[in-house]
This record gives C-alpha cells, structure tokens and sequence, in this order.
C-alpha cells in the first residue's frame, strides 16, 4: 500500500476521535469520566482479543500496560480532567502541543532527526488551532493546564513508545493489549472515585457503543498501524484532524456558528498536516546538522 494511502488510513482515526466531544455532551450522562473511560476502554479491549484470540506474551505484559496507560488510561483521565477544568478551546490547543512532544521524545527514544520543517508545521498547527477553537472569553486554570500538558506528553509517549515497541502481532491485536491493560487499569479507579453511574438509556448505550467500538477499537487499530508505518512526528501531525472534526460536527449537527477567523484556523492546520508529511519524510535536513544534505542513517 502507497505512503499516501497510509496517511489517509491513518487521519481517519483522528478524524472520527472529532466525534468524541459530541457525543459525550449529547448521548452520555455528566460527571463519571473515569467510568465512561474505562467502558470505552475494556469491552472493545476484550472484544478484539475475543476475535483475535491473540494474548500478549509475559515478556509483553509490563510494556502493554505502560502503553495501555499512556494511549488510553492516563490520556483520558487528563483529557476530562482538562475538559472540566478549561474552555473547550484551550484544552484541544494544549493537546495539539503533542506534535511537538512527539519530535522531541522521536529524537531521544528513536533517535529520529529533528527537522526545521517539521517543527515549523507543528508550531503553525497549534496556531492554526488556536484560531479555530479559542474565543475571547477563554479563562485560565492552572490546573487544568496541567492537565492539558500532561494528556498531550502521555499521548506522545505512548505514540512513540509502539512506534519502538512492535510486537510481531496484527495492529487488532495491538490494539486489543492496550485497550484491555488501560481499562483494567481505569476499572479499580473508577469504582473507588465514582458513584455508581444511573441506569443507561438507549442513547447512553449507543453513545458507548460508539466511542468504544468505532472511537477506540476501529480507530485505534488503524492508528496504531499508521504508528508503525509512518515517521513518528507525520503520525502527530495528523492528530490535528481531530479539532476540525469537532468544530465541523458542531456547525452542522448543534448549528453552531462559524466565523471567518475559525475558517483561517481550520485552512491553517489543514496546510500544517499537509506541511508536516513533507516535512518528516526522510529527505528533509534535520536541524542537528544545520543544513548538511545528507539523511542520517537513524531516520526511520
């Protein structure tokens, strides 16, 4: 399959993550994150093991969890967290800040190249969102800065992390490790810090039914397989997606309003995406050599 073919593969996942927002305020019920986290996570977990009958090996029991903490359980807490605590605006625009995480942690962990065009993309992508999502009246909370900062490096690590870590298993599988390992780990979490959550309504079930096997397992597998073909810092970029998904569900399904200024912002992080898969490909001059054409042999 073509590179190209790839990457479209792969922005569908975040793409369809712009989904999330929408249907938490609409189809399930306030206040239980942890909980709802961890019905996202363990049935779609325990569904693709059921089809892939596929278990990890002991000697990948301690790295399923640990990217089952970073890609599911850790991110999701904090991206509530951030949620609650933030305007909406504010929250996506730290989580854009991954990108730039994922440069830095690709060069340290991979030893992939940190290439001016690929931070420039990044930093115009965070611009670009930051046009599209916050308003005037956006407040600041320390902690929920935090809290943004803080889901955008455990998603970076965790993107990086299964980029080094690829077990000679399917992408389903993968993904099936992690959903399972993040759900057992938010499961406990929730039945300690939550109430119990009201009996469900149909829209609560489809609402679930969504997220956990759309949002988490079908999208994840096709991220996931986007993590292992694709550089590192592309794959980032590509979660930029997922805002303008938001803001577009938001004007065509809640009729919320779109001005001039957010059009520039969705056109911007567009272009970034674009720019950031030209830029990480293996023909652009990393910064570590100021400008020397040739490509180090580490560049993935």
């Amino acid at each position: 399959m073509s590179r190209t073919s790839d990457i479209l593969l792969t922005a569908l996942a975040p793409a369809i993550w712009g989904s999330t927002y929408l249907v938490t305020t609409e189809a399930l019920p306030a206040g239980y994150p942890v909980t709802l986290a961890a019905l996202r996570a363990l049935p779609a977990g325990l569904l693709l093991l059921a089809l892939t009958r596929c278990l990890p090996p002991r000697a990948w029991l301690g790295r399923a969890f640990l990217l089952g903490s970073f890609n599911f359980a850790l991110f999701w807490v904090l991206l509530f967290v951030a949620a609650y605590r933030l305007p909406g605006g504010v929250a996506a625009t730290l989580g854009s800040l991954q990108a730039m995480m994922v440069i830095l942690m690709a060069r340290g962990w991979l030893g992939t190249p940190i290439r001016a065009g690929a931070v420039a993309a990044a930093a115009s992508g965070v611009f670009g969102v930051a046009l599209l999502l916050i308003g005037p009246d956006a407040a600041l909370d320390p902690v929920g800065i935090a809290a943004g900062l803080g889901g955008a490096a455990s998603m970076a690590a965790g993107t990086v992390l299964s980029r080094k870590w690829q077990p000679p298993v399917s992408p389903l599988s993968f993904t099936a490790w992690q959903l399972t390992a993040g759900g057992l780990i938010l499961l406990p979490v929730a039945l300690v810090a939550e109430p119990a959550l009201p009996p469900l309504t149909p829209t609560n079930l489809a609402g679930l039914a969504w997220l956990g096997l759309i949002g988490a397992a079908a999208t994840y597998a096709l991220w996931f397989r986007g993590v292992a073909r694709i550089e590192p810092g592309a794959v980032s970029m590509l979660g930029m997606m997922s805002p303008v998904t938001a803001v577009l569900l938001g004007w065509i399904w809640l009729g919320q309003s779109l001005s001039p200024v957010q059009g520039l912002g969705a056109a911007i992080v567009l272009a970034s995406v674009w720019a950031g898969q030209r830029a990480n490909r293996a023909g652009g001059a990393p910064l570590s050599l100021r400008g020397t054409a040739r490509t180090p042999a580490s560049a993935p």
